[in-house]
């Protein structure tokens, strides 16, 4: 009998950005929409930015991630990737004690990674250019 694989779901958002994230023990893959995360982020600073909690807690080579991710662009996308990894890690050590040393969830918050990022573009407003940006005041 072959021993079944743990799956660990985390959701992340960001600015418009939605990621569903999926843990799986392994060698330290990351797949995002079916490609390499460097073949899908353009700039390897996204990628290091989402690795971070895995590199804090240091299981960036015990499992294999699986993104899926739509909405927003590379940077929103990263960050919602690296809330759902936060989320994940939390699912795999929520037996362990949160005061104890070792704790995912106290290295985790300690770094700020928990914390959802809540910032999104301000609303247009009626009679302005943008959000807050008002037509050019002529006196004549």
């Amino acid at each position: 009998m072959s021993k079944e694989k743990k799956v660990f779901q985390g959701t992340g958002r960001r600015k418009t950005s939605i990621a569903r994230v999926r843990m799986v023990s392994g060698t330290g893959k990351i797949t995002v929409n079916g490609r390499d995360v460097h073949e899908y982020f353009p700039y390897e600073t996204l990628v290091m930015d989402l690795t971070q909690p895995l590199d804090a807690t240091n299981t960036r080579d015990m499992y294999d991630i699986i993104v899926d991710v739509k909405g927003g662009g590379f940077q929103g996308q990263a960050g919602a990737t690296r809330l759902g990894i936060t989320r994940c890690l939390l699912a795999i050590d929520a037996t362990t004690p949160v005061d104890a040393e070792g704790s995912y969830r106290k290295i985790l918050k300690s770094e700020g990674f928990i914390t959802r990022d809540a910032r999104k573009k301000e609303r247009k407003k009626p009679g302005l250019k943008k959000a807050r940006r008002a037509p050019q005041f002529s006196k004549r």
